[in-house]
């Protein structure tokens, strides 16, 4: 890997290479969730649907629930692929309110949760996970905006760290459009970051079609959200997410073009609901995705 900063391919920053040994397949499926206070109980749910994989988003870690969780990762031999987190400060998914709350674009928390952000790295470190991944909030789109470079300068500083920790640095997508995220990737100069590519958020924010996105962003998605919804029609509010596949979200053509640009990640499922129908839902998910990796002949 180049020093920090350095580009590669003749002056073009490009993705850092998959790891040689992930200890999972390309495309394998997991989940998505917390912990709670109950580490083992969490990963035993991963364990009991039949997936060796999970991304792991949580609010609050302190080394006690670090060591539990390990011990529950190493137990029911389930991989992490990406640690999670979010705050402190509120959260609001609209189009209103979140630019003004979601991740370090708001100057308000900035502070805060770079400190928490770059904690969790040496979290992630402890407990061998590779990748670091949240929201960066709603990038402006205008390159020449102050926000816009004090947001690449806080980015700097967060995917620098995660470098010197050995971990990808991941974007949500969904916030911003594809070229906005490239641009950003690029601007920040930096080769261990990457897109979490979320098919759905996409959709629910109105900023592209998924499979259009990978034509931009394509060769830095490292990891994926497997997700559906419709395009929003309340512009203060986002599009509504829906289960796995009766929404806009094209996944057969999805995974032809991850296989075309040699996506070596996993298949993270996301179902924005509580309750029992959540997890009836991510079963079937479930099932629906490996009968069609299995066709594309991709597991």
């Amino acid at each position: 890997m180049p020093a920090a900063g350095e580009t590669v391919g003749g002056g073009q920053l490009r993705p850092s290479p998959p790891p040689a040994s992930p200890g999972y397949p390309p495309f394998a499926l997991g989940i998505i969730l917390g912990i709670g206070h109950n580490p083992e109980a969490a990963i035993r749910e991963v364990r009991d649907l039949g997936m060796p994989t999970c991304q792991l988003q949580i609010g609050y870690l302190d080394d006690n629930l670090v060591e539990r969780l390990g011990e529950a990762l190493g137990k029911y031999h389930i991989i992490c692929t990406a640690l999670g987190t979010s705050g402190p400060g509120p959260d609001v998914y609209n189009f209103y309110d979140g630019p003004l709350t979601l991740g370090i674009v708001p100057p308000t928390y900035r502070a805060q949760r770079i400190e928490k952000i770059l904690k969790f790295s040496d979290y992630a470190k402890q407990l061998g996970i590779a990748a670091i991944r949240i929201h960066v909030g709603f990038i402006p789109e205008n390159p020449n905006e102050i926000l816009y470079r004090e947001v690449v300068e806080a980015l700097k500083q967060i995917v620098s760290y995660c470098r010197s920790n050995g971990q990808d640095f991941l974007y949500e997508t969904g916030t911003e459009t594809p070229v906005t995220l490239l641009r950003t990737i690029e601007d920040v100069g930096l080769d261990n970051q990457g897109a979490n590519l979320d098919t759905a958020n996409l959709v629910l924010y109105g900023k592209a079609n998924p499979l259009d996105a990978l034509d931009v962003i394509g060769p830095w998605v490292k990891n994926m959200h497997a997700k559906d919804g419709f395009y929003p029609t309340n512009p203060r509010d986002l599009g509504k997410e829906v289960a796995i596949p009766h929404g806009l979200v094209n996944f057969p053509k999805i995974f032809a073009r991850l296989k075309e640009l040699n996506y070596r990640g996993p298949v993270t499922i996301e179902r924005e609901i509580t309750g029992p129908k959540q997890l009836e839902d991510i079963k079937r998910e479930r099932d629906y995705l490996h009968r069609l990796l299995e066709k594309e002949k991709l597991l």
